[in-house]
């Protein structure tokens, strides 16, 4: 039978015997998860910043009227011309409206499903903004502004003012960045809008939108719904956008598919509208756990040699607790007791160097006009990284300590006190 508690003692008496190269086997691995923890925590950080920057500012399932040529046109349903060859030039396309037709009662049907969490109404128009001898081409959103920020935490691009000033000022408009910075306009000044019918609207700027993507602030400012409904001369049931958040985005494909049938409108959803960024997502992350993974191989590897060393600088007490009555089987367990002390001292104070310079780095000020919402570098504190850091040193340094031990237990201690 076993004798932990002398096992454990010899283990203990020879990592306190040989201080330095305990210390040194325990730095490598503190030193390998440390920075596998600090590398993972701060990529994935900013991976998840500027995922953010997209996916918080896009409805998962965006719902619209798209006009396009009709497909069958009057030549090719014309029985004469049915095996004969013709082509057709210059399609315009057909008569119709941007808006959503019935858009109340479908807004109505989403709001009751239990998969929607939300569903807003937006009305766009193509305007020019008017200051002075300044003209610039842009958009107009029409918007429900609580509801937008309830769904997509639009408060947090308002840089200047707040949704309920919009909410409470009928003829408030945020205005995007980019535009109040060419027309050298702030929050309580008046600019004009016109539409492309030629009507004139002096609209009060009562905050700045800044969504930190340069061709969007450039262009697009909000209203309220009814305040664009006004300016179109619509009715307050003239919709042209619906957008949608789910629940669970993974819903999102299947869903749109279903409304684009259901309701006759165009549905994109996140995923279609954001495919390349879905692509450069993907690749940042596969560099990011490549980069991790091959940090903690070449820690597991600095870990191994040490070992590896440590244990052959004890070939002489191997060969003495041999001699004395200790089998091999009592020796490897000796040096594999060795290897995982190391390794949960290690792996705990890597963790905690991680843990430090994740908060350090969280802390440093990063100030960009650009995102005027992200004051320090981004960092994620998931619990799952520590999780993976702590497991993989004790498993790096069982694999490191079992190797040369697995060797040590079949040594022949006679060779070794003769030398040979």
């Amino acid at each position: 039978m076993i004798n932990w508690k002398v096992i454990l003692n010899i283990a203990k008496t020879h990592l306190l015997t040989k201080m330095k190269s305990t210390a040194t086997a325990s730095l490598g691995v503190t030193f390998g998860i440390g920075a596998y923890i600090t590398m993972v925590s701060f990529m994935t950080g900013l991976n998840n910043m500027l995922d953010s920057l997209i996916l918080n500012q896009t409805p998962h399932i965006h719902l619209y009227n798209e006009i396009e040529p009709t497909v069958n046109q009057p030549v090719s349903l014309f029985e004469g011309f049915e095996n004969s060859v013709y082509m057709i030039s210059s399609i315009k396309p057909k008569q119709g409206q941007n808006k959503i037709h019935n858009a109340l009662p479908i807004l109505n049907y989403l709001k009751k499903k239990d998969k929607v969490k939300g569903a807003t109404p937006q009305v766009r128009a193509q305007i020019f903004y008017l200051s002075g001898a300044i003209e610039l081409g842009g958009t107009l959103v029409g918007v429900d502004i609580m509801e937008e920020t309830r769904l997509s935490n639009m408060r947090d691009y308002i840089v200047d003012g707040t949704p309920e000033a919009l909410k409470s000022t009928d003829n408030g408009i945020l205005l995007g960045s980019g535009l109040a910075s060419k027309m050298s306009l702030s929050v309580g000044d008046r600019v004009q809008i016109s539409t492309v019918k030629g009507g004139i609207f002096p609209l009060k700027i009562v905050g700045i939108y800044q969504s930190g993507i340069a061709d969007i602030d450039n262009i697009q400012s909000f209203c309220n719904l009814k305040t664009v409904q006004q300016i179109l001369g619509e009715a307050q049931n003239y919709v042209t956008d619906i957008n949608i958040k789910l629940n669970a985005i993974e819903d999102a494909p299947a869903m749109a598919q279903i409304l684009e049938k259901q309701f006759d409108v165009t549905a994109t959803d996140i995923n279609e509208a954001n495919a390349q960024f879905e692509t450069g997502t993907n690749i940042r992350n596969l560099i990011t756990y490549a980069v991790s993974i091959t940090l903690l191989i070449v820690a597991g590897f600095g870990i191994y040699n040490i070992l590896n060393m440590l244990i052959y600088e004890k070939m002489k007490d191997i060969a003495i607790l041999k001699a004395t009555g200790f089998s091999g089987r009592d020796v490897q367990f000796i040096f594999m007791s060795q290897a995982m002390i190391i390794g949960i001292i290690g792996g705990i104070l890597g963790l905690i160097l991680g843990f430090v310079l994740s908060v350090l780095i969280d802390r440093v000020p990063f100030e960009t006009e650009a995102l005027p919402t992200i004051t320090t570098y981004p960092v994620n504190f998931n619990v799952v990284y520590y999780i993976i850091g702590i497991v993989f040193a004790l498993v790096s340094t069982f694999i490191a300590g079992w190797l040369p031990s697995n060797k040590a237990r079949r040594i022949d201690p006679v060779k070794i006190i003769r030398g040979t």
